[in-house]
């Protein structure tokens, strides 16, 4: 039997298997393991490739509750950023960095992470899930991660066979997936497409998560009151608290050199309204930047990848072959390009 060299990576990375603290739980459904766990810092800046140190985490989220894994595989108080890889038998070029949503109060690393990199996987994409540090009101945190996971990746990719990095995300994930679309500050952490799976686009009251906005820029209390602050702090924090709003409201920062967007969204989505993935196409339309939305009438909210095969239940069962084929579908004509 002839060996080829990428499965000779593959074996050698998923032999240098490095299982960080609850990330060893056993997944409902799903026996798939990370071929290797990379943490961001220093792990990433040590390795030669990807990260330089002005590159570092910077800003603390200021989390001292030790982190914690719940049954269905929520993390909570996430402070050590890392990333899951998982590599395809049968790689096809592509690569997938992948947001699990949770309101940035918590990480889903099932629902929006292993069952998702289980069927990239099977597709032949390469997969990298975040577990990117929970913001606390930090708004820089969660990008950082992100972009140094998009650093790390490319530096990495020819060893891989890693031809072209996409990045991908579910409602607040998909709020951080839709940051890195529109907020990349050099080649190197642009994605070469974006996947949005119900996301969260908008921090306009009217149309935002909540917890999502919430725990990105904090409290409106924070910056709307006098209490204990002088004129000019007031003013300050007052101006900058808009300024955040317009920023993190990412329907304002499409420009035609936005990456191609898949998006799909439920008419009944009671958590994330429709209307986040609605005026982020209509952005992307009038900048000229290729975009497909799929817009399903029910199935709610958190539907992810959870399926029957994994859970025993799935919000989209009716539409799921229909959600991944036009998926999976559109992901080979990126692979095209």
């Amino acid at each position: 039997m002839k060996i080829t060299g990428s499965a000779i990576i593959i074996a050698a990375l998923a032999a240098a298997v490095l299982v960080y603290g609850q990330d060893a739980c056993a997944q409902p459904g799903c026996d798939l393991k990370p071929s290797k766990t990379v943490l961001l810092y220093p792990e990433g800046q040590d390795s030669g490739k990807g990260l330089q140190e002005a590159w570092g985490p910077g800003e603390s989220n200021g989390i001292t509750e030790q982190e914690f894994t719940e049954d269905n595989g929520n993390i909570s108080n996430i402070t050590e950023a890392r990333f899951d890889l998982y590599f395809p038998e049968k790689p096809n070029g592509q690569m997938v960095i992948v947001c699990p949503g949770g309101g940035y109060g918590i990480v889903s690393s099932y629902n929006e992470g292993v069952y998702v990199a289980d069927r990239m996987t099977e597709h032949g994409v390469t997969v990298a899930v975040v577990k990117y540090r929970l913001p606390n009101g930090h708004w820089t945190v969660p990008l950082t991660d992100v972009q140094n996971t998009f650093r790390y990746c490319r530096a990495h990719a020819s060893e891989w066979g890693v031809r072209q990095i996409g990045v991908m995300g579910f409602s607040a994930g998909g709020h951080l997936a839709a940051s890195a679309t529109t907020l990349y500050s050099d080649k190197k952490t642009r994605p070469d497409f974006s996947i949005l799976i119900y996301p969260v686009i908008s921090l306009d009251w009217s149309m935002t998560h909540g917890g999502t906005r919430t725990n990105l820029i904090g409290e409106d209390n924070r910056w709307q009151s006098r209490q204990g602050k002088d004129y000019e702090q007031w003013t300050a924090d007052k101006a900058m608290h808009g300024k955040l709003v317009e920023k993190y409201s990412l329907e304002n920062n499409v420009t035609p050199d936005t990456p191609p967007v898949f998006l799909a969204h439920c008419t009944d989505d009671s958590t994330v309204p429709v209307q986040n993935s609605i005026d982020f196409y209509m952005e992307l339309v009038k900048n000229g930047v290729p975009a497909e939305m799929h817009i399903f009438p029910y199935g709610g909210h958190g539907w992810g990848f959870s399926t029957v095969e994994y859970t025993g239940y799935d919000g989209l069962g009716y539409a799921r072959s229909e959600f991944e084929a036009s998926l999976f579908r559109w992901m080979d004509s990126m692979r095209e390009k």
